[in-house]
C-alpha cells in the first residue's frame, strides 16, 4: 500500500468515484457518450472507439480519422496488457532526394518537413486502428453502427463548442487551407472558428462514419474516402498514392514495461516514445523519495534531469524498428539507468543540449481512459500531430489530415531519417500500470502534448506512486515541461502555482526557467487517469481524474 498525499495542494476538482465502470476524457460530451455506451453493453475497447469518433467531431483540431492512434488494452480475465500500433507509414515515393528537389533540405535551412507541406502527410492509421481495436479487444456484443451512432447523431443534430476547444480553434484556424483542393472551410462556420457555446454540425463527417460502420477498413483505405485523401494531398503537391493507402495495416505490438517500486508500467514500443518515460522512471527509481517534499526544488530537479537523460538517448534510438532494430533490452536495463544516474549533479543543472528538429509541446492530441464493469481497461490516444495537422481537409470528409512526416529527421545518417514506407518517431503514448505481485490493474492513464507526454507520464506516476496522490490531485499538481530546442541551457517551463521560493532555487541550480499561466498552460498537456483501489471491505472502487487544463471530465457509475 502506498502512503496518502498530505501536502497542502488542493485540486479545484474532486476525484470521481465509481463502482462499475468509468471514463475520463477531455470533453464532457465525449465522456457522457462513453459512459452511455458502457451502460448499454459496450466493453472498454468498444466504448473507447465510440469516444474517439466523438472527439474527432467535437475537437477536430486535435484528433481524428486523418491521423494516427495507439491503444493499450488490459484484459482482466487473462491479466495481460495488449497493444495496437495504429500509426501510418510514409508514401513509397517520399525520399530525401525528392524533398531536396522540392527545396526541402538541411542545406536550404529546413530542420524538418514543414507542417504546411503536403509532404508532411503520411497514411492516416486511425481508421484501421479503431476497427482493429473493436475486432480484437471488443466484446462482440455491439456493432460498429451502434458504436458510431452517438457521434453520427451529434454530427447531424449539432453540439455546442466548449471553451478551451474554442480558444485553441481561434488561435489555430488560419492554418486550415481553403483552396480549390482543400476544404478547411468545412471545419469553420462562415469562414470563422466556432465560438464558445455555438452549435456546430458536421454532416460530411457523419457520412464518413456511416461508411466506416458499413464497409470497415476497405471503405476507408480503398474507396471514396481514400480517393479524396489522395486527391487532396496530390493537389497540394504531395506524393501519397492509392497504393500507399491500400497497403496500410496496423500492427499488434507487444507492449514494453519497466517495474517501478512494485508497479509495472506499460508503454508501446518504438516507433513510439513510451520507452523515454520508462527510462526516466528507471533513473528516478534510484533516488529515495520517501522523505522528499513533492513541491521542492530538489525533487523537481531530479525529475527534470531524469527525463533529460532519457530523451537524450531516445532522440538517438527511437525509429521504425521494421527498418532498423531498436535495442530495447539495453534501453530498459536498470544498468543503463544506473550509468545515466551517475551523470546527474544534484547541485547543478546539466548544460548538455538534448536537441532534435521540430521538438514542441502542447495540447495537441486527445487521450482518454476507459474501464468497464468486467475490469478491462482501454488506454487510447489519437492525434493529427500539430493543431489541425497539415491544415489539409479532404472533400466531403469533415476531418483534417495529420502532418506526422514532420517528425522525420532530414539527416541521412539518422535512424529516423525520412524514407519510403517508414513510420516516424511517434510522440503519442498511452499508458497502463499493473501490480507486479499479481498483475492486477492499478491505473489506466496518459496525457497529451507531443514531447511533453513522457514528462507528463513520469510526473503523474511519481505523484501517485511516490506521494500517494489521488488521480485528480496527481493531474492538477503544477507541472514542468522542458522544450528541447538548441538553447543552452534548455528552457524549463514551470506552471503557475509553484512557489516563488522554489522557482528561485531552480534558477540557482542553473535551470533556465519561464513561468506559464492561463491558457498557455495547455503546453503541459491534457491527462486522464482511472485508478483501481479497494476499500476496507475489499470492494473495488474506481478513482478517476480528468485534466483541469481542458474542457473534459471523468464520469462513472
Amino acid at each position: 500500500m502506498f502512503k496518502m498525499f498530505s501536502e497542502k495542494f488542493y485540486s479545484r476538482r474532486s476525484t470521481v468515484l465509481a463502482t462499475h465502470a468509468a471514463v475520463a476524457t477531455s470533453n464532457p460530451t465525449a465522456s457522457e457518450i462513453g459512459l452511455s455506451l458502457l451502460k448499454n453493453g459496450a466493453n472498454a475497447a468498444e466504448a473507447a472507439v465510440g469516444i474517439a469518433a466523438v472527439l474527432n467531431l467535437v475537437d477536430p483540431g486535435m484528433t481524428g480519422l486523418g491521423g494516427d492512434c495507439f491503444v493499450l488494452f488490459y484484459d482482466n480475465k487473462q491479466k495481460i496488457v495488449k497493444g495496437i500500433n495504429g500509426s501510418g507509414r510514409s508514401p513509397k515515393q517520399l525520399t530525401l532526394d525528392l524533398l531536396s528537389e522540392k527545396g526541402i533540405s538541411i542545406e536550404k535551412g529546413f530542420k524538418k518537413i514543414p507542417r504546411s507541406s503536403a509532404f508532411s502527410v503520411m497514411v492516416p492509421g486511425a481508421a484501421a486502428g479503431w476497427i482493429d481495436c473493436v475486432e480484437n479487444f471488443g466484446s462482440g456484443k455491439i456493432s460498429l453502427e451502434e458504436i458510431f451512432r452517438p457521434a453520427i447523431q451529434l454530427a447531424e443534430n449539432g453540439f455546442p463548442m466548449h471553451e478551451v476547444t474554442a480558444t485553441l480553434y481561434l488561435e489555430n484556424y488560419l492554418h486550415l487551407k481553403t483552396n480549390d483542393t482543400s476544404y478547411g472551410s468545412d471545419l469553420l462556420i462562415n469562414g470563422n472558428p466556432p465560438k464558445t457555446g455555438q452549435l456546430v454540425r458536421n454532416q460530411k463527417f457523419a457520412e464518413v462514419l456511416k461508411d466506416l460502420a458499413k464497409n470497415g477498413k476497405v471503405g476507408f483505405y480503398k474507396g471514396k474516402i481514400a480517393e479524396e485523401i489522395v486527391k487532396t494531398v496530390q493537389g497540394n503537391g504531395g506524393c501519397l498514392t492509392m497504393e500507399d493507402m491500400e497497403s496500410h495495416c496496423s500492427t499488434y505490438d507487444e507492449p514494453i514495461f519497466t517495474d517501478y517500486r512494485g508497479f509495472r508500467v506499460w508503454e508501446m514500443p518504438p516507433n513510439g516514445q513510451g520507452v523515454v518515460a520508462l527510462m526516466a522512471l528507471n533513473i528516478l527509481e534510484g533516488y529515495s523519495l520517501k522523505n522528499e517534499n513533492r513541491m521542492s526544488s530538489s525533487l523537481i530537479h531530479k525529475l527534470i534531469e531524469s527525463t533529460n537523460l532519457a530523451f537524450e538517448q531516445g532522440f538517438k534510438c527511437i525509429f521504425d524498428p521494421s527498418v532498423k532494430p531498436v535495442n530495447l533490452e539495453l534501453l530498459l536495463s536498470k544498468t543503463n539507468a544506473e550509468e545515466k544516474r551517475k551523470s546527474i549533479n544534484l547541485e547543478k543543472a546539466s548544460s548538455k543540449i538534448y536537441c532534435r528538429s521540430g521538438v514542441h509541446a502542447g495540447s495537441d492530441t486527445v487521450y482518454f481512459s476507459v474501464v468497464d464493469n468486467d475490469g478491462n481497461a482501454c488506454s487510447f490516444i489519437n492525434s493529427i500531430y500539430n493543431v489541425f495537422g497539415s491544415g489539409l481537409v479532404p472533400k466531403n470528409c469533415g476531418f483534417a489530415l495529420h502532418n506526422r512526416a514532420s517528425n522525420f529527421s532530414l539527416r541521412d545518417n539518422h535512424g529516423n531519417c525520412v524514407g519510403p514506407e517508414k513510420r516516424s518517431y511517434h510522440t503519442i503514448i498511452p499508458g497502463m500500470v499493473t501490480h507486479v505481485s499479481n498483475n492486477e490493474l492499478f491505473a489506466c492513464f496518459g496525457n497529451t502534448g507531443a514531447f511533453m507526454q513522457p514528462q507528463g507520464h513520469v510526473q503523474a506516476l511519481s505523484n501517485m506512486i511516490d506521494f500517494g496522490m489521488t488521480p485528480q490531485n496527481a493531474l492538477c499538481h503544477p507541472r514542468y515541461c522542458v522544450k528541447y530546442h538548441n538553447i543552452k541551457p534548455h528552457i524549463v517551463y514551470l506552471e503557475e502555482g509553484i512557489p516563488e521560493k522554489i522557482i528561485e532555487e531552480l534558477k540557482g541550480l542553473g535551470h533556465n526557467v519561464v513561468v506559464v499561466s492561463e491558457f498557455s498552460r495547455s503546453m503541459f498537456g491534457r491527462g486522464q487517469i482511472i485508478q483501481v483501489r479497494y476499500d476496507e471491505q475489499g470492494n473495488r472502487v474506481l478513482w478517476c481524474g480528468s485534466e483541469s487544463r481542458s474542457d473534459g471530465c471523468a464520469l462513472g457509475y
